[in-house]
């Protein structure tokens, strides 16, 4: 039978406070890797910030 699943209509991903979403590898200039991180960020629904351990 059918077993009662439907379609799936979207998806959901829970970030938690102090999470890392993306890393960009150290080959990547840091004004480009700023620049598409904050394009990024745009585009999702919560407060996010660019941190780098770049000496």
């Amino acid at each position: 039978m059918g077993k009662g699943k439907g379609s799936i209509e979207f998806w959901v991903f829970k970030a938690k406070p102090g999470r890392v979403l993306f890393e960009i590898s150290s080959d990547v200039p840091m004004h480009l890797a700023r620049l598409a991180l904050e394009k990024a960020t745009a585009k999702l629904p919560m407060k996010c910030k660019f941190i780098s351990n770049h000496n």
